[in-house]
């Protein structure tokens, strides 16, 4: 993927390019990553990452050192995608995950992050290369609930960075984990048997 036409503006803008490229070139990877599951088509997802390196170039001098600077450009990304027609489309759905389960007690008390298990059956069916079973699963999750598998599972990001990125509370990212990874676990119940099916084929 070629990025030239931000590498320009950094010339022009008077910024000090390398302190810009040293935060953001080891961001590129992860955030295609996010932008290609968000679009489900990758000459988007590129022209969605080139937009988002350009916004951020642009508004770097705002950027305040020291704040976390990953968290910055995937909001950035997201709402870059989000005012596009795709992320448009994608705002008209409702998020129903974020309401309360069906006979929940009143009140039930959320985990603290320190006491979430991020060993999660998702990560060792990635250890085991396993990734067709797991893409499958993830293409059934509703766009929410996937955003917050690939920024909590995939990226590592802990639930405060992630409110700060998709711009809601804390307590309903940890709804949205915790149902997408049960979507998932229930998926991916009947993966080893499909995949051994396939390879026999």
């Amino acid at each position: 993927m070629t990025l030239l036409p931000w590498r320009r503006t950094a010339h022009e803008s008077g910024l000090e390019r390398p302190s810009f490229e040293d935060l953001a070139l080891p961001l590129l990877p992860s955030l295609y990553n996010l932008a290609n599951w968000l679009s489900r088509n990758s000459a988007d997802a590129e022209d969605l990452v080139q937009e988002t390196f350009l916004k951020a170039l642009r508004g770097f001098s705002s950027f305040e050192p020291g704040t976390n600077f990953k968290a910055w450009m995937f909001r950035i990304l997201r709402n870059t995608f989000l005012t596009s027609r795709t992320g448009l489309a994608a705002m008209r759905t409702v998020a129903m995950e974020d309401e309360p389960e069906a006979g929940a007690e009143p009140g039930a008390r959320l985990e603290p992050e320190a006491m979430i298990d991020r060993e999660t059956p998702e990560i060792h069916l990635l250890r085991l290369s396993d990734r067709a079973a797991l893409e499958n699963a993830m293409e059934e999750l509703p766009r929410p609930r996937l955003e917050v598998v690939l920024l909590c599972d995939v990226e590592g990001m802990k639930y405060k960075e992630i409110a700060s990125i998709l711009d809601v509370p804390i307590g309903t990212v940890m709804s949205r984990v915790a149902r997408a990874r049960a979507a998932l676990r229930l998926s991916l119940r009947t993966a080893p048997t499909t995949a051994i099916k396939e390879s026999r084929a």
